[in-house]
């Protein structure tokens, strides 16, 4: 399986602030220089914490494929159209909600998304769904004209933090039959959502049918632990070290 990095909360720590760092471009950069796959983004609506300009540098700095989270509104597509990341993921979206609860009701938007899709599809952009691994919802998604789905994993990554075992296992076969059931219609299975150092190893079993896993805030969180003493020891450098200036 191939991976996303999610930069996303690297920006939540700026904008707590508002100040210019820490910067998510910098962390793209150094994700991809550690061997990410893909660079993952969520240009939300209200701005929480990715902004434009910083998916208009990742785009035009990193070498690996840029995917743009986004939800299906005009406003979106359009930036999408300007900056033409590799890979459009259209999520659903509420401004009350702390991160992407649930996916995308297709079926209920078919038509609109199925008129939607096709100017990025024109353009060269990759078009995939973040879905619930519910048929309805993929054969929803191939019939919109989406070229791959990332399935939603955080039912089962809930279940397996809450050590609900049986059940995340039962939920591993509803991701299982889901992806076996998009590839059948000729569509990419990415996956993705709440997954861990630890869960992930039994998202691992569908490594036959999922090709990509786009995983953020378990690295990033983790980075704040495990990459601080550097940061800790560069800092007292600087302030014993004396150095003026930038």
């Amino acid at each position: 399986m191939r991976l996303g990095v999610n930069i996303d909360h690297v920006a939540t720590l700026r904008q707590a602030r508002r100040t210019f760092e820490p910067s998510p471009v910098f962390a793209a950069l150094i994700a991809q220089q550690a061997g990410a796959d893909q660079i993952t983004l969520h240009l939300r609506e209200d701005r929480r914490h990715i902004q434009d300009r910083d998916l208009e540098l990742i785009k035009e700095l990193v070498i690996v494929p840029v995917n743009l989270e986004m939800a299906p509104t005009h406003e979106m597509r359009e930036i999408a159209l300007r900056v033409k990341p590799d890979r459009v993921t259209l999520v659903p979206e509420k401004r009350e909600e702390i991160t992407t609860e649930g996916g995308l009701d297709v079926k209920g938007m078919e038509d609109y998304l199925r008129d939607y899709i096709k100017p990025l599809k024109s353009e060269g952009v990759e078009v995939s769904l973040f879905i619930d691994p519910e048929e309805i919802q993929v054969e929803a998604s191939h019939i919109a004209g989406a070229d791959a789905i990332e399935l939603h994993t955080g039912t089962y990554a809930n279940l397996w933090n809450e050590h609900r075992f049986s059940e995340a296992k039962d939920e591993i076969e509803r991701l299982r039959k889901a992806g076996k059931q998009a590839k059948e219609f000729g569509l990419r299975v990415y996956a993705g959502h709440g997954l861990t150092y630890q869960n992930v190893k039994g998202i691992l079993e569908l490594s036959d049918i999922i090709e990509e896993l786009n995983i953020g805030h378990s690295i990033i969180a983790n980075s704040v632990i495990f990459g601080l003493e550097r940061a800790v020891r560069e800092m007292i450098e600087t302030i014993r070290g004396g150095r003026n200036g930038i």
